[in-house]
């Protein structure tokens, strides 16, 4: 990945003249005065480790493993979040560890963390680098370095089992590698969340995340039936059945835990038959209201289809569902729905009946070419960021979800608090996955840079954090807590709640390493 941006810098492009000057003059951004680093200007803190614990670390993964070059430390510095981009575009990696470690067997990312705890060294996992919530930063006072434990190595399909459509998979394999070797067992994860491109499975545990065709194929928690984990403490390997009645279910304390309590080395998922149709669509709504409703019914009585995601007003009127078409002929008034089917034989009737049901409810198809745009374009938004950023926009979204009866709210609690915050933003928002009870709401917000513009968003940042947690919305449906979202976490789980996982990550992790300041203080 771009070590100051996302993905291949060979897919980032200048913003064209139009789109520049609208955001010149409806929002007032102005080009940076100070252009952005590059890569040998990053400012990089002195290695704390010393020669003992590089040589201890080296004789359990081999020398060639361990890395303390500058390439090494800068691109595993941070996550992506826009705070993240906007340090390193200023040449601050300051939060660079000391070294990369790359164990290549559980046994060795056991001896690892053994021996970091022994010598209190701060542990990160890092798979993908994909975090956008401060995930991959640890808290490094009291700890005599910080070490990013990358699981690339850890990158095997290592069985799969066709009559119980499970398969085991090593932790740093990236989406598309695990897509193409499973494709070549006629199967499918069906996981395909903004970051597939560059995410690896281990990260999508580690942060519960949820893809975008969640409405048919379910969350990736939902397809997690065990995991082994490897703690300071020892080996968890939990699951040994579809479902189970023996106990609390330990999967849940380690899904969604972010590396604070052990660090996942195999998953067991539960596959699908790859698809042999897709078909994706476009439907336009009157209002964000009356596109709800349309997707609650769906969601709630069927047919519901692979994908489901609506736009709102401002989304579908500046085309951010097609970011590589912004301001085309497809945008306009309304809101966009998106529905794709994926499948075999019963495709075509899924949609069928699918299409009779949003068309009785007011909605206007719009045929195949927008929901073809938005599958050709479904992983483009990043670049769009970068992008922007370069402008001298401050771009950035946030996420969370609620129920159906408590989704308007939520969604104008969190539309005036960016207002009160950032004077006039320009704020859009979509329903990106849907269930019977709720849904989640997925935000971009544009603003022009202030002089301080770290200061300017991480203001805006808790002020909203504390909007949602007052309207009664998750803190995140699918980004995760890491360290943007801790106090607004805190919150949300209650005093209780935070002294019981503080309680597990003391039995798991004595000596506080793992991922220090993240998910918990």
């Amino acid at each position: 990945m771009l070590w100051s941006g996302w993905g291949d810098p060979a897919k980032a492009a200048a913003l064209p003249a139009p789109i520049r000057g609208l955001l010149r003059d409806l929002l007032g951004v102005r080009e940076p005065e100070t252009p952005a680093a590059s890569f040998g200007e990053v400012r990089l803190p002195v290695a704390a480790l010393s020669p003992l614990v590089l040589s201890e670390l080296a004789g359990i993964v081999g020398a060639d493993h361990v890395r303390t070059d500058d390439d090494a430390r800068i691109r595993h510095t941070r996550g992506k979040s826009t705070p993240d981009l906007m340090r390193m575009r200023a040449g601050d990696g300051s939060d660079a560890p000391d070294a990369v470690v790359l164990p290549g067997s559980h046994g060795e990312v056991l001896e690892l963390l053994r021996a970091c705890a022994a010598h209190r060294v701060a542990v990160v996992p890092f798979g993908g680098g994909t975090s956008v919530v401060g995930g991959l930063v640890a808290a490094r006072q009291g700890f005599a370095g910080v070490v990013a434990l990358d699981l690339a190595r850890l990158n095997r399909l290592v069985s799969v089992d066709a009559e119980s459509m499970v398969v085991e998979i090593e932790p740093g394999l990236r989406a598309p590698q695990a897509e193409r070797l499973l494709a070549g067992h006629g199967l499918t994860l069906g996981h395909f969340p903004q970051s597939f491109e560059y995410a690896t499975l281990g990260g999508f545990a580690a942060a519960r995340s949820s893809g975008q065709a969640s409405a048919g194929y379910g969350r990736f928690d939902d397809m997690v039936v065990g995991l082994t984990v490897a703690t300071p403490r020892g080996t968890l390997d939990l699951g040994r059945a579809p479902k189970s009645a023996a106990g609390p279910d330990l999967r849940q304390v380690i899904l969604g835990s972010e590396g604070a309590f052990g660090v996942i080395t195999s998953l067991r998922l539960r596959v699908r038959r790859a698809p042999a149709e897709r078909i994706y669509e476009g439907w336009r709504f009157a209002s964000f209201a009356e596109g709800s409703a349309a997707l609650r019914r769906l969601a709630q009585d069927g047919p519901l289809p692979t994908v489901l995601r609506l736009s709102d007003e401002t989304e579908t009127m500046i085309g951010l569902a097609r970011p590589e078409e912004i301001g085309g002929p497809a945008a306009g008034a309304g809101c966009l729905v998106i529905a794709g089917y994926e499948g075999s034989s019963e495709v075509a009737g899924l949609r069928e009946r699918a299409a009779a049901v949003l068309a009785g409810l007011g909605g206007v198809p719009l045929g195949p070419g927008p929901g073809e745009s938005w599958a050709h374009g479904r992983y483009s938004a990043p670049y769009l960021r970068d992008s922007l950023l370069a402008e001298g926009a401050t771009v950035e979204t946030l996420e969370t979800a609620g129920f159906w009866s408590n989704l308007p709210r939520l969604y104008d609690a969190v539309r005036l608090s960016l207002h009160a915050s950032l004077g006039s933003p320009l704020v859009m928002c979509h329903v990106s996955h849907v269930y019977g009870t709720g849904a989640s709401l997925y935000f971009t917000v544009v603003t022009a840079q202030s002089g301080d513009p770290l200061a300017q968003w991480e203001g805006a940042k808790r002020s909203v954090n504390e909007a949602i947690v007052a309207a009664g919305g998750t803190i995140s449906h699918h980004h995760g807590v890491g360290r943007d979202h801790r106090e607004a976490y805190a919150a949300e789980i209650g005093d209780l709640g935070v002294e019981i996982l503080r309680g597990i990550k003391g039995r798991l992790d004595p000596e506080g390493i793992l991922n220090p300041g993240v998910l918990i203080a």
